[in-house]
């Protein structure tokens, strides 16, 4: 009989902290029905973020404003500018008269490119002479100015080989070339910005919700005075965290649904690996993200506070230093060590994994590893200086 009670008593003691750890999530739950604008913004702003990310950060560069200085004013000279404008990178929208135009329209940014057909265009290529053709770039933000050579370098470069494929056939010669490059680009065909910046927009949103939502929960009990009362009553600490935390963990997974499905319908991004596989590491980020939530709100004493640094703690290393928009491969070793304090540059790494190239764990096991420890550490600091926040009261 005494053996069956000990058996019985550790069975019986969990399964009643499993109801008063339920009965602080029901308590949760019910306040936050309550609470009209904080469930707008949980369901409804995340979404809207993901539009207007989506929409406004997008380094794809189309429609460049063209100017023209045609010198030579033939057919050929025209043929070539319109093998530019044919795509839609380009949008012829003047011709110049006269060489003194071209330093206003640069500098006033009336356009982006200006090209400089010369006098001798025809002539020299009907010779068979080298052309030179000048292509004057703004190269003020210079990311843009890049992809603007790119787009002019390979489009001369097309007509390059057509004019030379056409003197070879005057001549009665086929055009022979020894190695013919062929590029195919895997997961994103057609190097859409927006599809390698969902995945970051997901792992940045869901961070700042769960962070700030978390945090302010746990401080809104501090300040009315209701922390103090589930501290002397039988709940354990681990059972008070466990319970105000587990609503907005099921809230972020439903939010995650909404920003997968918004991404689907709006950019038609989908998730090429295992769903399975997306839900358990979005759970396993959620985790660290809300031991930053916890940690906020040990050291914070008002909402305010506790807004404040949780949007600063979740929302900038997100954005700056998780490799959602900045490459983390070519920041200095010093910085990319610091990149390590934000969960969401491990959580980026996974998302892009299973949702651009569909592949398994095996690839991104070390990142799951790194989550893990991550919340470990977080809510072992967290714990640590409660203890000592408790003790000199």
């Amino acid at each position: 009989m005494k053996s069956y009670l000990k058996k019985a008593l550790p069975t019986r003691m969990r399964w009643r902290g499993l109801l008063r750890t339920f009965a602080i999530a029901k308590k949760e739950i019910r306040q936050l029905k309550r609470d009209v604008r904080l469930m707008f913004v949980i369901f409804f702003f995340p979404v809207f973020l993901l539009i207007i990310f989506g929409y406004a950060v997008n380094f794809d560069v189309k429609h460049v404003q063209i100017a023209v200085y045609d010198q030579d004013k033939s057919e050929l000279s025209r043929d070539f500018i319109r093998s530019l404008i044919h795509s839609e990178y380009f949008n012829l929208k003047y011709y110049l008269v006269s060489e003194q135009n071209i330093n206003r329209y640069l500098d006033e940014k009336i356009v982006q490119l200006v090209i400089v057909i010369p006098r001798d265009f025809s002539k020299d290529i009907n010779s068979k002479r080298n052309v030179n053709i000048q292509f004057l770039i703004d190269g003020v933000d210079g990311n843009t100015a890049t992809i603007i050579q790119n787009y002019v370098s390979g489009a001369t470069l097309n007509y390059s080989r057509k004019i030379s494929a056409e003197i070879l056939s005057l001549a009665g010669r086929e055009s022979y070339q020894p190695i013919a490059l062929e590029t195919r680009f895997w997961f994103n065909p057609d190097l859409q910005t927006t599809r390698f910046l969902i995945p970051g927009l997901i792992a940045m949103i869901l961070i700042v919700t769960a962070v700030v939502t978390v945090s302010l929960s746990l401080v809104k009990e501090k300040e009315s005075g209701t922390m103090e009362q589930l501290n002397i009553s039988p709940l354990s600490s681990l059972e008070i965290l466990l319970g105000k935390t587990f609503p907005f963990v099921i809230l972020s997974l439903i939010n995650a649904a909404f920003i997968l499905a918004a991404g689907y319908i709006l950019f038609g991004v989908e998730v090429k690996g295992s769903m399975l596989l997306l839900f358990i590491t979005t759970l396993i980020f959620l985790l660290s993200s809300t031991s930053i939530g916890i940690f906020v709100s040990v050291v914070s004493d008002t909402q305010q506070v506790a807004f404040t640094l949780a949007t600063f703690i979740s929302l900038l290393p997100s954005v700056i230093l998780s490799g959602f928009i900045f490459p983390i491969d070519s920041m200095p070793p010093v910085i990319q060590i610091i990149t390590n304090i934000t969960p969401a540059k491990f959580f980026i790494v996974i998302l892009r994994a299973i949702m651009l190239r569909g592949v398994g764990i095996e690839v991104f096991w070390q990142q799951i590893a790194y989550l893990l420890l991550f919340a470990t550490v977080v809510m072992g600091l967290a714990t640590i200086i409660s203890k000592k926040k408790t003790e000199a009261v």
